[in-house]
């Protein structure tokens, strides 16, 4: 996808640099929606390819041009996504690839963001390691943890019945991609996702999803970024 630029300058640039947990139900485009609705404006861009981790991405492994993506720009935000990342082995490999992005990030003047996904449902008892995972990596480049899958345990805790996994019980539905956008509104723009009107969008259409169920989503977006500070607290 490319960036998608309006007619006046910005105030927020954020390029996705990840797989399929970004690309399904368009999770840049729902973020920029999202904004809209709230009155600002962010640009977003993004790098994906199907099962890719980091570390792919950073050696250019099926014609990805990642770095020159992030080279190419200046950003406000990198957000880095891969995998569940539950193993240690694989947490490794995160923060090593983390770490060999950090200096073209900075260079393009923008801060890392690690986005925190969520385990397939049948490794849900995985959620904890999953966060240490991007949280961990967040520290080692200075840079900010958004912990989307968090918002998802905040959501289940209002309400058990809400589908946030997609058919598969890995990707998420169209109403966990929401959940996710509404985490990253309030960590860009740092406006409340609460005072955003009771309705959505999906894949540029008027959302199904209810009033009701929009106003747990942003609690529980709210509640969660409040819960997980964005800097490294060690």
């Amino acid at each position: 996808m490319r960036a998608s630029e309006p007619a006046l300058s910005p105030r927020h640039r954020v390029l996705f640099i990840g797989n399929s947990l970004t690309y399904f139900n368009d999770l840049p485009g729902t973020l920029a929606a999202i904004a809209t609705m709230g009155g600002d404006t962010i640009v977003v861009s993004s790098v994906t390819r199907p099962g890719f981790a980091l570390i792919d991405h950073l050696v250019g492994a099926g014609k990805t041009d990642a770095l020159e993506r992030i080279r190419g720009a200046r950003w406000e935000y990198v957000v880095l996504q891969q995998g569940p990342t539950s193993r240690v082995i694989d947490r490794d490999t995160l923060i090593l690839a983390a770490k060999q992005l950090d200096e073209p990030i900075r260079a393009s003047g923008a801060r890392p963001a690690l986005y925190m996904v969520w385990p397939a449902l049948v490794d849900s008892a995985n959620f904890d390691r999953v966060r240490t995972s991007f949280q961990e990596t967040a520290c080692q480049v200075n840079g900010d943890f958004w912990p989307a899958g968090e918002a998802w345990r905040a959501a289940w805790r209002a309400d058990p019945t809400l589908r946030l996994y997609g058919p598969d019980d890995f990707h998420p539905s169209s109403l966990g991609t929401y959940l996710v956008a509404l985490v990253m509104y309030e960590r860009i723009t740092g406006h409340d996702a609460r005072s955003l009107p009771a309705r959505a969008t999906a894949a540029g259409a008027p959302s199904s999803i209810s009033p009701e169920t929009i106003r747990v989503l942003q609690e529980a977006a709210h509640a969660t970024n409040v819960a997980f500070p964005s800097a490294c607290m060690r």
